[in-house]
């Protein structure tokens, strides 16, 4: 194997280290990502290259329908996904959010089963905020992740087995650009994956878990296939058992949906189930389709998950899950409690309740809450009907679900120039957010990350595209939407602190919004506001 002095050759640090990072950013694990790199960049970049190809093909009016060259994989009843690891074989309630060292200490300390670290859609990608959310986490999977701020002491309960922490790096789609090999931005996926791996593998594992990921927002079997060569030479390179590593795919993209079975049949000997990533998938119905006019959706408030195309997939999902054996997860709970309304919180906790409940109901084995007081509610729906660890047993037989059910739009609803006005304001919202380096924004008392802020900003611009009506008789173009833009906008920074950033959001919004220009994610369209790098300097001189 060549020396970790050849593999640096070409391998530059553009963001500054400082000392805590340095037991992150080892000479060791720089090596360890160059060559995830190289043996993995040029297989990336034609698969994004390939999404372009089937956008569009769906931009010519092309539907999608089950893959006639994988059928012999669907129809096959006799293969499964690995068995449930360590620590994840009941996940009946799984809190999300970002890594910074307080919600990580929260999150673990939460009354949960699992805890998901998330470097993707709750955080804000800074050099910073990856960097010290590995520091974050390599020292919570030691327990050494207590801490003092001001008064306030943060430490892990020991009262009790601590979650089963899952880590979930950024999608495919996403650079890190502090971080160059062959003068190349690294792949964002593969740095957090990798850093994750290399410095807590073997460490999880002999605590009595192991490597276990989240993967998002891919849209073919062919990117879990990849992230499947990525786990085996990960596991190789350190010489761990292949197998040890688990990943939960989040289906939310509406192509993805397709190749549920092909997913997990690619990542079979890794695969720790499927996730209905919700909003996400909402957004990517519109996003995909967004040129043709039968897929024009209603306000954000009417597409729930009892809708015929929402409802068609989480069927599908729980009946091809436990067919292979593996988890079905259900969706985010983003509600936060209202605490100086008493008859509010009590409405939006039914809800919550409502929603869990409808989860067991179906055959989910586990669900997602973004807050902790809202786990006691999901804790006790999952208890009173799911004695059992999973629900696997629950086969879903009696489902059939066909390509038209998951492209079944009809929605009942209306567009409302409130719904607008509330695209605008959680669009504006959060990317206000993201440029000052935070991804996870409470508005409205609901815990928006970037999905739903690409939902806003994806509705908008359908409206416009195709010229909709609302309710109130306007009809939706250009002017109208850059009208309520700025007023929401001015509205939006009179009330914030000075030296906000919704000018910026404002100027980045507008551009997303009439039906022209559409960027492929609001993140990377945002990326180089929260990028700082300085002069290079040589990986194996950190």
């Amino acid at each position: 194997m060549a020396s970790n002095e050849t593999i640096l050759q070409g391998v530059s640090v553009l963001g500054t280290v400082e000392e805590s990072q340095r037991k992150i950013l080892t000479p060791q694990a720089l090596a360890f990502l160059a060559l995830l790199q190289r043996s993995f960049n040029p297989t990336r970049k034609a698969l994004l290259e390939r999404r372009k190809h089937r956008q569009a093909e769906l931009d010519r009016g092309a539907l999608p329908d089950f893959l006639p060259e994988t059928k012999h994989i669907r129809d096959d009843p006799t293969w499964k996904g690995a068995a449930p690891a360590p620590g994840l074989i009941d996940r009946r309630v799984e809190i999300t959010g970002p890594t910074d060292r307080k919600m990580v200490v929260n999150a673990l300390n939460a009354n949960v089963w699992t805890y998901m670290a998330d470097l993707e859609d709750s955080s804000a990608p800074t050099w910073d905020n990856m960097i010290n959310g590995q520091v974050n986490l390599y020292d919570a999977v030691r327990r050494q992740v207590d801490f003092k701020q001001g008064a306030k002491e943060y430490k892990l309960r020991t009262d009790r087995k601590l979650p089963t922490l899952i880590v979930r790096p950024r999608g495919w789609h996403l650079d890190e650009k502090h971080v160059t090999v062959d003068g190349e931005p690294m792949s964002g996926s593969l740095f957090d994956f990798g850093l994750y791996f290399f410095h807590n593998a073997a460490e999880s594992v002999k605590r009595g878990a192991g490597p276990y990921f989240y993967l998002p927002k891919m849209e073919s079997h062919l990117e879990a296939r990849l992230w499947n060569d990525a786990f085996n030479l990960a596991q190789d390179y350190i010489g761990m058992p292949r197998g040890t590593i688990r990943g939960t795919v989040l289906i939310e993209t509406i192509l993805a949906a397709f190749e549920m079975d092909e997913i997990i049949y690619e990542l079979r000997d890794h695969s720790s189930g499927l996730n209905c990533g919700r909003w996400d998938y909402i957004f990517s119905v519109i996003k995909k389709f967004r040129q043709n006019s039968n897929f024009v959706l209603p306000d954000r408030s009417c597409v729930t998950m009892t809708v015929p195309f929402m409802d068609a997939y989480v069927k599908l999902l729980i009946q091809t899950c436990h067919k292979r054996g593996v988890h079905a997860m259900g969706g985010m709970a983003a509600q936060i409690p209202i605490k100086d309304d008493p008859a509010a919180n009590e409405k939006a906790m039914e809800g919550v309740r409502a929603d869990k409940l409808r989860e067991v109901r179906a055959g989910h084995d586990g669900t997602w809450v973004a807050h902790p007081a809202l786990a006691a509610i999901a804790v006790d729906i999952f208890n009173q009907h799911m004695p059992t660890p999973n629900q696997l047993f629950v086969r879903r037989e009696d489902v059939t679900i066909g390509a038209n059910d998951l492209l079944n739009m009809n929605v009942p609803g209306k567009i409302t120039e409130e719904g607008i006005r509330k695209n605008l304001n959680i669009g504006l919202g959060y990317m206000e957010a993201w440029v000052r380096g935070v991804g996870c924004v409470p508005i409205n008392y609901l815990m928006e990350d970037a999905a739903t802020a690409e939902v806003s900003r994806s509705q908008l611009w359908q409206w416009v595209r195709h010229g909709v009506t609302t309710a109130e008789g306007k009809r939706v173009d250009k002017g109208y939407a850059l009208k309520l833009l700025k007023e929401q906008a001015q509205e939006l920074s009179a009330k914030a602190p000075k030296g906000n950033k919704f000018h910026l959001a404002a100027q980045y919004f507008a551009g997303q919004v009439t039906g022209e220009d559409y960027a492929d994610f609001l993140t990377s369209l945002l990326y180089n506001e929260i990028t700082a790098t300085g002069s290079p300097k040589s990986a194996s001189k950190l």
